[in-house]
This record gives C-alpha cells, sequence and structure tokens, in this order.
C-alpha cells in the first residue's frame, strides 16, 4: 500500500512538468514576437524605419553609384529648377541682329515710322528697328567713333562722281579714300569734319579718292574745302564722325540704264543712313544683290528685278519698298526714311 501511494503523486508530477515545457515555449515565443513587432523587424539600430529616418534627418541615402570614389549620387543633387527666361532681344547685335535676321512682317520697336503718301505709287513698310546704340552692321565707318586724316580737295564739277548718284545741287560733299570707301559702302554717307582750328561741316560722300589717299583722308570739294581753310593750304589735319541727320525725308530707288525683267541694277538714293544690304523678294523668299563699287546692287539673272526691295541700314533697321516700277534711269520716291540716331 506505500508503494502504490508513492505511485500516483510521482504520476501526477510529470504530467504538470510535461504541460509546462511547451507552456513556457508558446510564452517566450510570445514575448519574440512582441519585440519584433515593436523595433519593425529589427532593420534600423534607430529604432526607426529606414524611410522615416530619412524623412526626419533630410539626407539622401548613398546608392551604389555613389560608391567609395565620394562622387554624389543622384538623388543627392539638387533638383534642377525652371530655366530663367532670357531677356528680350531688345539690344542690338552684331545680326539682327541685331540684328538685321528680323523679317520685314515682324513689328516695328518704339521707334517712329516712316510715313506713307496715300497717293504714290510706291510704298514702303517698316521692318524690325535696331535699338539706338553702335551700328551692328557698319563696317570700317562706324558711328560715335572719331576719325583722324588729312583734308585735301578737288574740283567737284557738278558734284558727280564714283557713288553714281549724278549731279548735285549742293556741293557740300567729299570723296571717301579708297580703304573707307570699302566698295561703295560709304556712299551716301554723312559726315561731320572738324578742323584743327575749330570749323567744322558737314559733306555727304558721294565720290572715292583712290589710292595713295590714306585711311581717315578726307578729298573734299573745293566748296567744302573753303569752310575751313584757304584752298592755299592744300593738305589739313582733320577729325571726323559719321552723322545720322535730320533731312533729308525720304529716300529713292532707282534703276540702272539697261535694267529689264533679265538683268537689274538697283540703287538707294537720298538714305540718311549709310545703306548696309539691299534684297529683292523672288522665289518666295528675300535674295540678298552683290553690291558694286559704282553703288548698284546687281540682280544678273533679273531675280526680283520689278518686284519688292528691302533695304537695311547700318543699325539694322530693314524697310520693305514696293510699287517700284521697272523703268531703268528714274529716280522713284519710296516715301519712307531710316531711324534717326
Amino acid at each position: 500500500m506505500r508503494a502504490t501511494k508513492h505511485a500516483v503523486p510521482r504520476a501526477r508530477r510529470g504530467r504538470v512538468l510535461v504541460m509546462g515545457v511547451p507552456l513556457a515555449l508558446v510564452a517566450v515565443g510570445l514575448v519574440v514576437c512582441l519585440a519584433f513587432a515593436l523595433t519593425g523587424g529589427g532593420g534600423s539600430g534607430s529604432g526607426q524605419p529606414v524611410a522615416a529616418a530619412v524623412a526626419a534627418t533630410g539626407q539622401a541615402v548613398p546608392t551604389a553609384s555613389g560608391g567609395p570614389d565620394g562622387a554624389t549620387p543622384p538623388e543627392a543633387q539638387p533638383s534642377p529648377t525652371a530655366p530663367t527666361p532670357s531677356p528680350s532681344a531688345g539690344t542690338p547685335s552684331p545680326s539682327a541682329s541685331t540684328s538685321a535676321s528680323s523679317s520685314a512682317s515682324s513689328s516695328a520697336s518704339s521707334s517712329p515710322k516712316p510715313s506713307a503718301s496715300a497717293t504714290a505709287s510706291a510704298s514702303a513698310t517698316a521692318g524690325s528697328r535696331a535699338a539706338a546704340g553702335p551700328a551692328s552692321l557698319a563696317g570700317r565707318i562706324r558711328p560715335g567713333t572719331s576719325y583722324q586724316g588729312v583734308a585735301t580737295s578737288y574740283d567737284a564739277a557738278d558734284g558727280n562722281g564714283a557713288c553714281s548718284f549724278g549731279p548735285s545741287g549742293d556741293l557740300m560733299i567729299a570723296a571717301m579714300n579708297h580703304t573707307d570707301y570699302e566698295t561703295s559702302g560709304a556712299c551716301g554717307a554723312y559726315v561731320q569734319v572738324r578742323s584743327a582750328g575749330g570749323a567744322s561741316i558737314t559733306v555727304r560722300i558721294v565720290n572715292e579718292c583712290p589710292l595713295p589717299c590714306a585711311p581717315g583722308q578726307l578729298d573734299l570739294s573745293h566748296e567744302a574745302f573753303a569752310k575751313l581753310a584757304d584752298l592755299s593750304v592744300g593738305r589739313l589735319p582733320i577729325t571726323w564722325t559719321l552723322l545720322s541727320p535730320a533731312a533729308p525725308d525720304s529716300m529713292s530707288v532707282r534703276y540702272k540704264t539697261g535694267s529689264s525683267q533679265w538683268w537689274c541694277g538697283i540703287q538707294v538714293i537720298g538714305h540718311r543712313n549709310p545703306v548696309a544690304a539691299l534684297e529683292v523678294q523672288a522665289g518666295g523668299g528675300w535674295r540678298r544683290l552683290s553690291r558694286t563699287d559704282y553703288n548698284y546692287f546687281l540682280s544678273p539673272d533679273g531675280s526680283g528685278c520689278g518686284g519688292s526691295i528691302r533695304v537695311t541700314d547700318i543699325y539694322g533697321e530693314r524697310l520693305t519698298v514696293d510699287g517700284i516700277a521697272l523703268q531703268p534711269d528714274v529716280v522713284q520716291s519710296a516715301h519712307a526714311q531710316f531711324a534717326r540716331h
């Protein structure tokens, strides 16, 4: 009986031990799961998720492209900002821009437009006007620049010369030295000439002074030279500058003798500022004509002869002239003029 009494309690203790081990394991498992849930899976040592840590510090996470070479990864570079608008092309360029590159259909700037007569056979419209400032298309003779040279004199007769303008009633004219003449680029320019004594005159370039006339030299008509000094002086030190005068009111266009629909030469007369280019409308666009040393622009195959003409001055202003008839050796008013500078 004693053996039986001892056997029953031992059996009960065994069941308690057997059942207690699984319960302890379950409890430990629950604690471990709870710990993982609270720490976010044990990812970062700070106890925050990686994304949350980045957001809190404002720092980018280096990627493989950052690497040990120290290169900044793309994520760490500042994001591009919107492009800054470029300044408006109000200032002149040495094209067109300046530019001389705008089309006749573009709107004119704030410079006053030349008026056109409603009854005239020819009319002109203002194209792009360059802002006041240094001429963008000027050659050797530039506005705002003072040139030094010597004045000589010649018998101008009726005032005609290499520029082919024809006789002139005003003999306050001059011949430009060969270098500054620039294949008739100086033709029609107005120049203020000043002597060392302070006397000054304004002359218009109508002729070329051939070599050995030196750069800066002006060969004045006798009438013009006499305003500065006695003709017996012969050679007079001078300074001179380009002008943009108030007159004349309108420029004109003339076709050369012999011009036709198969060949033509076109000349501009009475322009306030020196002419830099002349174009004719042909083939759905504008064709620039080459300039001769006798101051005509030639269309050797007749393209554009008798059609619209576009004239550009050294400041980049373009005037489109319509209605000029193909009549050789006839001066026809364009009823327009370049702006004064």
